[in-house]
C-alpha cells in the first residue's frame, strides 16, 4: 500500500512538472521544399503529415520560396502528402527521431488523367544536413536490439565517437574518475541528461552513464547523443547532450515479455582471488556472478486518437561476488611479537620483552589484563583469517587476506506514462516512476554479514 501511494504521488508530480517545464529537447521538427519537374518552387501547396499510430494530423502550405515546416512535435513515424493545384499527390513515410530535424522535399509533376497518388522512397536518415549538431540516434528497434550491460540505456552513450569508457562498471569507475563519459574532452559532469525532456541528470557525482531515473530497454522509444556542436535549446552544459524518450500508449494494442540470465559458468576467475586460493591451498572456485533481468510492457489507447496509457516493468536481481582485501595480523604478530627495521637491522620483540617495558603497569588500575601484550587484543586476531597475499603488507607484521564477498541487489522499476492528444497543437503526458532497491554491502570478512544493507524506495 505505501508503494502504491509513493507512485501515486510520483505520478502526480510528474504531471505538474511535464506541464511546467517541458523542453524541446524531446521533441523533433520536419521542413522542406515542393517544387516542380524543372526546379522551380511552388507556392500555395499543400503539405499535410499524419501519425496514424497516434491520430496526429497537420496541415501547412508552402510559402512563397516553396518551404513549408512542422515544429515541435513528438518523433514518430509520419506520413507526408504533398499537392497542388494540376499536379500529383505524392507521398512519403519518414521516421522522425528524437532532437534530429528531419528534412523531407518534394518533387511534383503534373497530374494524370487518373490522378493517381506517387509514392516516393524516402532516404534513411544519414548525415545530418540541417544543423551543426554531431551524433547518433537509437530507434526502438536498435535499442531493443543491441547488447549492453546491465540492461541500462544510457550505455548505448559508449557506442558514440569521440567518448572514453572505463570498464563494464561504468558507475563504479566514475565514483574516483570522473573522465568514464567524458565526451570529446569534456568530463561525465559535463554532458546533460534529459527524460522527456526534463532534466534527469545526477547533481551528486555527475554521472554520464546513468540518470537518477532509471530508463529500462523497453519503456526508452528513442535515445540520441548530441556529442559535438549542440543547439541553444540544450543550452545547459559543454558536454555531450544525452535525450531520451518515453515510449507511449497508441492507437494499437502492444507489449512485450523478456528475460535475460546470466549463470556463473560463464564467468572467469578474479586474478586475485584465484592467486589468494592457491596460495592458501584452496581450489579454484570461480566466484559467483549471477544476473537475471526481466520485465514487460504494455500500452493501449483508452480513447482513439486521444488518449492512451503505457506501462513497463523491469526486475534485476543480481548474486554477484566483489573481490575484498582486508589487511590481517601475520602469524607471529598473532602471538605476540612485534617485528620492526631499526638503525641495527631487522628486530623482533617477544611478549616477554614488551612485557618488560612496561614498567608503571602494576595490576588493577592501571592495566588490568597486566602488562606487556593485551590479551583481548591476542583473542581478537586469533578469529581473523590468515594472510593469503601481499597485496597490503608492511612486511613483518601484516598482510592481506583476499575473498569474494557477497553483494546481491535487488532493483525493481515501474514506469507509467498517459499521453492526451488535447489537438494537433497541444499535447500533455503524464509520467510516474517508482523505483524499489535492495542493496546489500560486502562483509568485512567471511561469514560475518553484509556491512550494511539498503533499501532505497
Amino acid at each position: 500500500m505505501k508503494s502504491c501511494r509513493l507512485f501515486l504521488l510520483a505520478l502526480l508530480a510528474g504531471q505538474f512538472v511535464s506541464l511546467q517545464c517541458i523542453a524541446q529537447t524531446a521533441l523533433t521538427s520536419l521542413h522542406g521544399t515542393i517544387s516542380d519537374q524543372s526546379g522551380a518552387v511552388v507556392a500555395g501547396a499543400y503539405i499535410s503529415i499524419k501519425n496514424p499510430e497516434t491520430g496526429f494530423d497537420a496541415e501547412r502550405v508552402s510559402d512563397a520560396n516553396g518551404d513549408y515546416a512542422f515544429e515541435q512535435i513528438t518523433p514518430g513515424k509520419y506520413t507526408i502528402l504533398a499537392q497542388a493545384a494540376g499536379m500529383s499527390i505524392q507521398k512519403q513515410t519518414v521516421e522522425l527521431l528524437v532532437n534530429q530535424a528531419r528534412s523531407a522535399d518534394f518533387k511534383l509533376t503534373v497530374q494524370a488523367a487518373n490522378a493517381e497518388t506517387i509514392e516516393v522512397n524516402a532516404t534513411t536518415a544519414g548525415l545530418n544536413t540541417t544543423d551543426a549538431t554531431i551524433g547518433t540516434p537509437f530507434d526502438t528497434v536498435q535499442i531493443q536490439s543491441l547488447p549492453f550491460e546491465g540492461n541500462n540505456v544510457l550505455d548505448l552513450l559508449s557506442l558514440q565517437a569521440g567518448v572514453l569508457f572505463l570498464g563494464d562498471k561504468p558507475t563504479t569507475q566514475q565514483d574516483s574518475d570522473s573522465r568514464s563519459g567524458a565526451v570529446d574532452g569534456a568530463r561525465s559532469d559535463q554532458s546533460n541528461v534529459t527524460l522527456d525532456g526534463l532534466d534527469d541528470n545526477d547533481q551528486n557525482k555527475g554521472y554520464a552513464f546513468s540518470g537518477v531515473l532509471r530508463s529500462t530497454r523497453d519503456s526508452v522509444e528513442e535515445f540520441r547523443v548530441v556529442t559535438t556542436n549542440s543547439n541553444a535549446d540544450a543550452g545547459r552544459s559543454s558536454g555531450a547532450q544525452v535525450s531520451l524518450v518515453t515510449r507511449s500508449g497508441t492507437n494499437r494494442y502492444h507489449g512485450s515479455a523478456y528475460e535475460y540470465y546470466r549463470p556463473t559458468n560463464t564467468v572467469a576467475n578474479d586474478w586475485f582471488n584465484k592467486q589468494a586460493q592457491v596460495s592458501s591451498g584452496e581450489p579454484n572456485v570461480v566466484p559467483k556472478e549471477l544476473r537475471n533481468t526481466f520485465g514487460g510492457s504494455f500500452g493501449a489507447p483508452i480513447k482513439k486518437d486521444k488518449l492512451f496509457y503505457f506501462v513497463a516493468y523491469e526486475g534485476q536481481r543480481t548474486a554477484e561476488d566483489q573481490q575484498v582485501t582486508q589487511e590481517v595480523p601475520m602469524a607471529a604478530f598473532r602471538s605476540g611479537n612485534l617485528t620492526y627495521e631499526s638503525t641495527d637491522g631487522v628486530t623482533i620483540l617477544s611478549p616477554s620483552q614488551i612485557a618488560s617495558m612496561d614498567t608503571n603497569c602494576s595490576g588493577n588500575g592501571t592495566c588490568p589484563l597486566g602488562p606487556g601484550v593485551n590479551s583481548a587484543v591476542e583473542g581478537y586476531y586469533a578469529q581473523l583469517p590468515a594472510p593469503n597475499g601481499a597485496q597490503l603488507t608492511d612486511g613483518y607484521n601484516l598482510a592481506s587476506y583476499t575473498f569474494a564477498s557477497p553483494a546481491p541487489q535487488s532493483l525493481n522499476t515501474l514506469i507509467a506514462k498517459l499521453d492526451y492528444n488535447v489537438h494537433n497543437s497541444h499535447r500533455l503526458f503524464a509520467r510516474g516512476d517508482l523505483q524499489e532497491d535492495h542493496t546489500s554491502g560486502v562483509e568485512q570478512f567471511p561469514g560475518q554479514g553484509p556491512n550494511y544493507r539498503l533499501v532505497d524506495n
